[in-house]
């Protein structure tokens, strides 16, 4: 399957960052961070930093530079064509040259002290500006969701694929099984995998984050798949539980209770509710059933360029869900040494109610 190409609006994201950095009372931001530099130019080098100036009007961007070195000359022309850039090993202090004497924020959270040190000696300015762009990245635009969009259908029809050739079937390995469900992924166009593919069967399924082993699944296990695609650098997240061959009354039973669970909880996602009150939602019925003791994480998080980022959904989590917010929604339930089932998907947080991303079945499927 090919991928078109899709366009990201960089420059109505560097805008938004300008109007926080106003109100601050900051001139500009250093960004080292590369994911925020990607997100804020596109640019995909392994090393660069981006100095965003906070003046206002269409001077704005002429004030706005990329640095990265002579290996990316090429690429940065390519990839950031409407900003000035230079062409430096010395990607920061250069930038900084340029900053002028007003108060620069930096990006604390993803800065050493040994830096922070150095770059001080010639910008005494610095002032400490954590997580500017990741809050920025918590509301997704269109183009950020129609590439989750693009992941999550990738992941979808791997799966397919590997039920419909029988690739989940007592005898095979853990690994086998994430070894092939990993390549269909990339068959189907991934740019690669958002993270390595949790295949968990029997006894394995009741460990949250197993990693795969030379376990064999064997007729009546649960199989535990977590997995997903990127492409254009995001994220899908997807889990799905299945039985092999023969489904126990105790299986049918909590497999029961987690998808109930689960539905609660896609239910719940509205802008303006807060997060806890959405693990809430799916918590209240694992708890009613009995189990709330084997619910043994968070609800679920949000998903884009990084497989975790904000916002948490949990218990202890805090804050409102906004509309625009991509979040996973994963109630488990694990019986330590006799298996385990969780649920999830990735959805759109929207004014009109969630928009589900992750679209293969829910209903419990014996193969």
């Amino acid at each position: 399957m090919s991928i078109a190409p899709v366009s990201h609006p960089t420059a109505a994201r560097r805008e938004r960052l300008r109007a926080l950095l106003r109100d601050r009372g900051l001139d500009a931001l250093l960004v080292t961070d590369l994911l925020n530099i990607r997100y804020l130019t596109g640019f995909t080098g392994s090393n660069a930093a981006l100095l965003v100036s906070a003046s206002d009007g269409h001077g704005a961007e002429d004030h706005t530079v990329i640095a990265t070195d002579g290996r990316y000359l090429v690429q940065v022309g390519e990839q950031v064509p409407d900003l000035r850039a230079e062409i430096t090993r010395a990607v920061v202090p250069v930038l900084l040259d340029r900053a002028g004497a007003g108060p620069i924020g930096f990006e604390s959270h993803a800065v050493t002290v040994d830096q922070h040190a150095a770059w001080s000696a010639s910008a005494p300015g610095l002032v400490r500006a954590p997580r500017l762009v990741e809050g920025l990245r918590e509301v997704k635009d269109e183009a950020e969701i129609e590439l989750l969009r693009r992941a999550c259908a990738v992941a979808d029809r791997a799966l397919a694929d590997l039920i419909a050739r029988g690739g989940l079937r007592p005898g095979r390995t853990e690994k086998e099984v994430g070894r092939e469900l990993e390549s269909l992924m990339l068959d189907h166009g991934a740019d690669g995998i958002s993270f390595e593919t949790i295949v968990a069967a029997g006894p394995n399924s009741a460990v949250p984050h197993h990693r795969p082993t030379g376990a064999v699944l064997r007729s009546g296990d649960f199989v535990k798949l977590d997995f997903g695609a990127q492409v254009g650098g995001y994220h899908s997240d997807m889990t799905r539980t299945y039985v092999l061959e023969q489904a126990a009354d105790w299986q049918r039973d909590v497999y029961d209770v987690v998808a109930r669970a689960q539905a609660a909880g896609r239910a719940a996602l509205a802008p303006g509710v807060p997060v806890a009150a959405v693990d809430a939602a799916a918590r209240t019925v694992i708890d009613d059933a009995g189990h709330g003791e084997l619910f043994l994480h968070g609800l679920g998080h949000g998903v884009g360029l990084e497989i975790h980022e904000a916002p948490g959904i949990g218990a202890l989590g805090t804050g409102t869900l906004l509309a625009g917010a991509v979040v996973t929604v994963e109630p488990g339930v694990y019986f330590s040494g006799r298996g385990g089932v969780r649920i999830e998907d990735t959805l759109v947080v929207r004014d009109q109610g969630p928009e589900l991303l992750t679209l293969t079945g829910k209903d419990l499927t014996i193969v």
